[in-house]
């Protein structure tokens, strides 16, 4: 595919209650308008970054990871708001180092956020986490779109240039050209302030749903997110233009201004990183190296063993208590043949501290049930002699998986 416009800002599914583009279609879309690459840009989250990864690149496109990150801070000369949307940047992930920052930026906002209105960020957090990431000014809802809606151009400036301090040679003003927006109205000084501080232009059109005959569903999406009907004027909307538009028809809008379409291309040939499927990465729960593996098994047989003494003195047995016995010592002995002993104990750890803390755990489900060890340590409440639960149907040596 020769690329002339990659879409650098872009809205899956996986942008809950607002995003109406699977990530299966978004490759289909791609395909269909030939183009090469693809930023999936969903808001608050990195939810969909491994999927759309696996998917586009198994299709021959290039995935770019990346997310609509709403911030706050003194620094946008906007504050915190109450029952309203949050200013928002466009980050991009160019290498695995800006990816991991990504990561760090967005579970902190998911941990320490501030606002009502889901994870949000503050400008500072940013300090120290912005190498190997690409930012986009953010469009309609950035903050620089936002100020200068308020005529605060002074403020807005002065952002653009903290961003240029956070981003050096990473920052890219975004235009977007909506029908039915007040977006005409601030393009303009988004340019001039481009030109001033030498920064390049990019335009993007933000897709949130496939196709414009799927305007109309979407709108009802978002009525349903935030509880409104779609009569009312007072509710967030986007337009019908919001959709997955071909790279001719983003030439023929921006015909005016072809650097910023090419430099969407130019974003795309920068980015060069995307998360890979790893084999799950399990903490020891006892040391390193091979005597860590023995100290795992001593210590779930040592869990095990007093787990089990105290369940047979609170829980009448359902059979001889040497069943019992002998049951514990068949499913140590394929738990440590497996490689499974630490699995077992970190389980264990976190439905322990759950319980302790409150939080609700349930009785036990599925194979699972049927482990006299799981019982044992509390993990599930369900006796498998009682029941004539098989510890097989959960690990079986002959069924490795």
């Amino acid at each position: 595919m020769t690329a002339q416009f990659i879409h650098l800002h872009l809205h899956s599914s996986y942008s809950l209650a607002e995003g109406a583009i699977p990530i299966g279609r978004i490759k289909d879309l791609c395909l269909q308008a030939g183009m090469p690459a693809v930023a999936v840009t969903d808001t608050n989250n990195l939810f969909g970054a491994l999927e759309a990864s696996v998917t586009l690149a198994g299709a021959g496109i290039q995935p770019i990871a990346g997310l609509q990150q709403a911030f706050y801070g003194p620094d946008f000369g906007l504050q915190l708001q109450r029952g309203g949307r949050q200013p928002c940047l466009v980050l991009l992930a160019q290498s695995e180092a800006g990816y991991q920052n990504l990561l760090k930026i967005t579970s902190e906002a998911f941990l320490n956020s501030r606002s009502e209105e889901g994870a949000c960020a503050g400008v500072d957090w940013l300090e120290n986490r912005t190498d190997g990431v690409i930012c986009l000014t953010g469009g309609y809802d950035g903050p620089l779109d936002r100020l200068l809606r308020e005529d605060r151009k002074t403020e807005a400036k002065s952002a653009l240039q903290r961003l240029a301090t956070l981003f050096p040679g990473r920052l890219y003003v975004e235009l977007q050209r909506h029908a039915d927006r007040d977006e005409e109205s601030v393009e303009e000084h988004l340019i001039d302030f481009a030109y001033e501080l030498d920064l390049p232009l990019v335009a993007t059109n933000e897709p949130f749903f496939p196709a414009p005959d799927d305007y109309e569903a979407h709108d009802a999406l978002l009525c349903i997110a935030e509880g409104a009907y779609v009569h009312q004027d007072d509710r967030r909307t986007v337009t019908s233009d919001h959709y997955f538009k071909s790279a001719e028809e983003m030439a023929a809008l921006f015909a005016d201004l072809p650097e910023a379409i090419e430099n969407t291309v130019e974003v795309a040939k920068r980015c060069a990183y995307r998360p890979r499927f790893r084999d799950p990465i399990l903490p020891r729960f006892a040391g390193e190296g091979d005597e860590a593996a023995a100290a795992e098994a001593r210590e779930l047989e040592r869990q095990a063993r007093e787990g089990l003494k105290a369940r047979l003195r609170t829980h009448e047995p359902a059979a001889p208590e040497s069943e019992y016995w002998d049951r514990l010592k068949v499913e140590l002995d394929i738990i440590n043949s497996m490689g499974f002993p630490g699995y077992f104990l970190i389980v264990s750890d976190f439905i322990k501290w759950a319980k302790r803390e409150g939080v609700p755990v349930g009785p036990g489900r599925g194979s699972g049930a049927g482990s006299l060890v799981a019982w044992a340590l509390t993990i599930t409440n369900l006796d498998p002699l009682r029941f004539g639960l098989l510890f097989e149907r959960f690990l079986n040596p002959e069924r490795v998986s």
